[in-house]
């Protein structure tokens, strides 16, 4: 029987994975990892914050696939293989218990990324798997066995895992492309909005816990709580618009009008209804003393200045065309974006690997065989959540078992 001897190129979260699978499901298989930077799992140690976002509570495939922009459908097979449930099974075998928060989004109960960095770390150690920092695959060759250049010198295996995670530029990913695969260009997924000219960046800071953001011009429409900064607006709200829009606002150049209505579900037409009632429950009160939307008070008062209304004014003397005015605010609400924001360690990327050049039952290259991919290198991408993190859990199990 010819030696399996398996190299895994990537230090993150799905290269990580894959080593551990290669080596649980075959333990007579030498498995190397190579990272080509000193540092494993950066993404890890800074997502959700410090205390690693690990998934989501979401158990049921069908359903999960859905928060998947990119690949979808075609990780159905993946996910019955390894699922939400196998996520939190596994981390439990390796004594980190986890937990779901009241939003969905699963962390391990120490809310310490560190947690799982040791255990992925010393479950990989625990089966034998080599694990080589500062190693650059710059090339790969179909030589019999698979060739790479590792800092410019070549080691044959006879199967790699490539979890190289995601590439800001087409001509990343030129080294997977002359060996036959397609590559959907890629583009960056997750980021927040900037918005140079828009006042309301001096409310940095404010949260709203439930608004609706709309892209004009698009399709474009997600709901969730957003996050004013001092650059223009993130929060879930605009990073699921980013992801669900990576493509058609790459192809406008970041420079776009969003629309946010900041009652969330609420139509104009519904607030319009229920709106005499309101002033008339206010009376007498000063308007900016009696807000019935409950947003955060420095918020009320921009708001409240855009529409030109007096803040000192009771709320039985506004005018109609103040009423009117506020009213379309609320709900109607507009800001122009140019430019983004990404953090290149914690957010993603919409393209790599076209699907169409991978078995999605085995993770294995359709174009070379015995060569298999897992994580943001491919086509898929999640939105904000700890979707991406179940993709690549998935993805770097299925690879490491190294069907044919």
């Amino acid at each position: 029987m010819e030696k399996i001897n398996v190299a895994v190129i990537g230090g993150g979260a799905a290269g990580f994975f894959a080593a551990y699978s290669a080596a649980f499901h075959h333990p007579e298989a030498k498995v190397t990892l190579f990272e080509k930077s000193s540092k494993l799992l950066a993404k890890v140690k800074v997502s959700g914050g410090g205390r690693c976002n690990v998934t989501h509570g979401c158990f049921v495939n069908h359903g999960l696939v859905k928060f998947y922009p990119r690949g979808a459908k075609k990780l159905r097979p993946v996910f019955d293989q390894f699922s939400v449930q196998d996520t939190f099974n596994w981390f439990e075998s390796q004594g980190v218990m986890l937990k779901t928060e009241a939003d969905g989004r699963v962390f391990p109960t120490t809310d310490d990324s560190q947690t799982i960095i040791d255990a992925l770390i010393s479950a990989c150690q625990t089966l034998g798997v080599q694990i080589k920092t500062k190693q650059e695959v710059s090339a790969i060759e179909k030589n019999g066995s698979i060739r790479l250049q590792v800092n410019g010198t070549p080691l044959d295996f006879s199967h790699v895992i490539v979890a190289a995670g995601g590439s800001p530029k087409e001509s990343g990913l030129n080294w997977l492309k002359e060996l036959g695969h397609d590559i959907s260009t890629p583009v960056p997924s997750l980021f927040t909005f900037n918005m140079p000219n828009e006042s309301i960046k001096a409310l940095m800071g404010i949260t709203v816990s439930q608004v609706q953001v709309s892209v004009l011009g698009t399709k474009l429409v997600q709901q969730g709580p957003l996050l004013i900064t001092h650059w223009g607006m993130s929060g879930p709200a605009i990073l699921k618009t980013s992801a669900w829009g990576a493509k058609i606002l790459a192809e406008r150049n970041y420079a776009f009008d969003i629309q946010v209505n900041w009652l969330g579900g609420t139509t104009e037409d519904q607030l319009r209804t229920r709106f005499g009632q309101l002033v008339d429950d206010a009376g007498k009160r000063k308007i900016k003393n009696k807000n019935p939307f409950d947003l955060p008070e420095r918020l009320w008062l921009f708001l409240l200045d855009k529409a030109g209304i007096e803040p000192e004014k009771p709320w039985m003397e506004v005018a109609k065309k103040e009423k009117n005015k506020l009213i379309n605010l609320l709900t109607n609400d507009q800001y122009a974006v140019k430019g983004k924001t990404t953090f290149k360690e914690e957010f993603v990327t919409c393209g790599g690997i076209s699907l169409a050049s991978i078995d999605m039952k085995t993770m294995e290259s359709r174009v070379v065989p015995n060569l298999y991919f897992a994580g943001e290198v491919l086509d898929i991408d999640g939105v904000t959540g700890g979707f991406n993190f179940q993709a690549a859990w998935a993805t770097g199990f299925v690879s490491g078992k190294l069907l044919h």
